[in-house]
């Protein structure tokens, strides 16, 4: 008894597309024509199909179907290998799911890079923007004390966000000096933020070209000035402070030096 191309597919509860699929592939012989050019497919030809069909179910890709071997052969090996690569999809699989639950909690886009989802409602499409730069700038020790900084919620934060362009000197000046307590608070509390470019998987010079780009395109030149007199200001308070922790030893040495 034969079959025809459907009957073949329909024993098999497959396609006619995934028969002809598997002869252009390879897998399945083409069976031989009769006179009037109908394929006749016989009981090999079905069990063939059927053992393709099983391999498939399995999570066995097509290309690595004919290299599992034939009934008869010993698959070990290829069997052992599609394990390992199985398991490494159910650890990923589990650990998506478990991101996807988070970010579900927490009603946060499904972009929100982990650790981050209870924060990123509340931000702005600027800060999103600088949080997905930052994911592939910071390291993870970096982005764990962001994540934690961002924990801490205060108004000037705000205020930067929606800074206007047209700012004056006077605001951008106001703004700076309020910002340095909490910018000070932040880097005694998560030192890596200090400088965040340091351990980057990118190096530190490029993760730093990187980010100021990042910044340059992403806020106004208000905004912009206001960073730079902060960073201003707290580099004056740690030259401050490294005057005052001088012995006066130190401060003799240093006096002589200059003489």
């Amino acid at each position: 008894m034969t079959w025809s191309t459907r009957q073949l597919a329909e024993l098999a509860d497959t396609t006619v597309n995934a028969v002809r699929h598997y002869h252009k592939i390879g897998l399945l012989d083409e069976p031989e024509r009769t006179s009037n050019g109908y394929k006749h497919y016989t009981v090999s030809h079905l069990v063939r199909l059927l053992q393709i069909k099983r391999m498939s179910a399995l999570g066995i890709p097509l290309g690595q179907v004919a290299a599992m071997g034939r009934a008869g052969e010993d698959p070990d090996e290829g069997l052992r290998v599609l394990d390992t690569e199985l398991e490494a999809t159910i650890k990923r699989l589990t650990r998506v799911r478990a991101e996807l639950a988070v970010i579900r909690r927490h009603r946060a886009t499904a972009d929100t890079p982990p650790g981050f989802e209870p924060f990123v409602r509340d931000l702005t499409d600027t800060q999103r923007s600088m949080l997905m730069m930052y994911s592939t700038i910071f390291s993870e020790a970096a982005l764990e004390e962001f994540s934690q900084a961002l924990a801490v919620r205060d108004d000037t934060a705000h205020e930067f966000e929606y800074l206007s362009v047209d700012a004056d000197e006077s605001t951008i000046d106001q703004l700076a000096e309020r910002m340095v307590p909490i910018a000070r608070k932040t880097q005694a509390e998560q030192p890596t933020l200090v400088d965040p470019t340091a351990h980057s998987r990118l190096g530190k010079e490029e993760a730093q070209r990187t980010m100021a780009q990042a910044l340059i395109e992403l806020y106004n030149p208000a905004q912009l000035r206001v960073l730079k007199r902060l960073d201003d200001l707290l580099k004056q308070e740690r030259a401050a402070a490294d005057a005052e922790s001088q012995t006066p030893d130190d401060a003799d040495t240093q006096e002589k030096g200059d003489d």
